[in-house]
């Protein structure tokens, strides 16, 4: 009984000793193994942990609507569609630009009509602290130039250049932010038509999840002590 008695005592102090920063990751490492929809985490806790705002599947819908209603209003003033698309997966919010609104054929330079629809989408980024990764996609054809030896280094360029806008331009944290070339290898429509290929030819936006969050790499704090945890 008194050894018992002890174990809870001990238990009951190391409850005591966590921080909200602490106890948004174990949830949020919890909520990643109930993974497959809207978690019981996610619907309890969704953006209240204290000093955040993490928003859950549902909150990245509505943050979904809120970029499509945005970039309506854009095409209605361009009189011509942007060619940008949203859906919502298992990564969380994922916004497809294709190569066409953001970047001339074989470069990585932004294009100054870029501007406006990332600024729009930069804009919805600021208001959330889910994590956000650029990934730069190609189509199948090769590319050989000394800048772009093949297409990993062109989609990794495109990816680097759209994170560096949104940090330089509209001050996103950088801590939030990670940037990845896939090349030709994630296609998302065939390379057998030019209409395919122009969709396989694009940069994705993710806002990820709580769910994947957890397999984003963890970012050191020097007054962060494990062994308290």
């Amino acid at each position: 009984m008194i050894t018992l008695l002890l174990a809870l005592f001990i238990v009951m102090y190391s409850m005591s000793k966590i921080d909200a920063e602490k106890f948004k990751n174990v949830t949020s490492a919890l909520a990643g193994q109930l993974k497959g929809g809207e978690t019981i985490f996610e619907k309890s806790l969704g953006s209240s942990i204290v000093g955040t705002k993490i928003l859950n599947i549902r909150e990245l819908r509505l943050l979904n609507s809120r970029i499509n209603e945005k970039l309506q209003v854009e095409n209605l003033n361009r009189n011509k569609p942007i060619a940008i698309s949203t859906q919502i997966d298992e990564r969380g919010l994922v916004i497809h630009i294709e190569e066409s609104a953001l970047f001339e054929s074989g470069k990585d330079e932004l294009k100054p009509e870029a501007y406006e629809p990332l600024k729009l989408i930069a804009q919805q980024l600021a208001t959330v602290d889910n994590p956000v990764r650029v990934e730069g996609h190609t189509d199948d054809r090769p590319i050989k130039t000394p800048r772009f030896p093949s297409n990993w280094e062109l989609s990794a360029a495109r990816a680097t250049n759209v994170v560096r806008y949104f940090i330089e331009k509209h001050n996103l944290p950088p801590d939030k932010l990670s940037a990845l070339g896939y090349g030709e290898y994630r296609p998302i429509a065939g390379n057998d038509t030019p209409e395919g290929r122009a969709q396989n030819r694009r940069v994705d936006i993710v806002v990820l999840s709580q769910s994947e969050m957890i397999k984003e790499p963890p970012i050191y704090h020097s007054d962060y002590d494990e062994s308290e945890f």
